[in-house]
């Protein structure tokens, strides 16, 4: 990479995907965060708060008010956890189901649309050289964290 603007490139690009799902995802009255929890849930298994809270990548704090709004429209209910009296798990309602399946139907829409100007060849290249990226970014914040860990 020449300079820092390139990765500025990468920056943006993330920026404006982000906000190109969110105008997708108003419809359904979600925003991405939402959509992504709506993503990992399902109607059989429920997840406890924790879980989800760092599958998310954010704060407990944050994934209470989610949920609460997800209950609020009535996309998930909250049970006991029969392993832990003092945990809750989450699950998804039908309507849940449902708001999921249109939210993904939109969003892969959305994608298609984004990705039709790649031929097949720039599209697998691309999805290769950001998996790589991926991994060592990933790589990079284990390390990170498991050096705050030990200090």
């Amino acid at each position: 990479m020449d300079d820092y603007r390139d990765y500025r490139l990468f920056q943006e690009l993330s920026l404006l995907l982000d906000h190109a799902d969110r105008l997708v995802l108003r419809q359904f009255n979600l925003n991405t965060l939402q959509y992504n929890a709506l993503l990992l849930l399902d109607p059989e298994e429920g997840w406890r708060l924790t879980d989800l809270s760092e599958r998310l990548l954010c704060e407990r704090s944050t994934v209470t008010r989610l949920v609460d709004y997800l209950e609020s429209e009535g996309l998930l209910i909250r049970s006991p956890d029969p392993t832990d009296r003092r945990s809750q798990r989450v699950r998804l309602t039908a309507e849940g189901v449902a708001r999921r399946r249109q939210a993904q139907a939109a969003i892969e829409e959305a994608i298609g649309r984004r990705f039709s100007i790649l031929s097949r060849e720039e599209e697998r290249q691309l999805i290769a050289m950001l998996k790589r990226l991926r991994n060592v970014v990933s790589a990079e914040i284990e390390a990170t964290l498991k050096e705050d860990t030990n200090s």
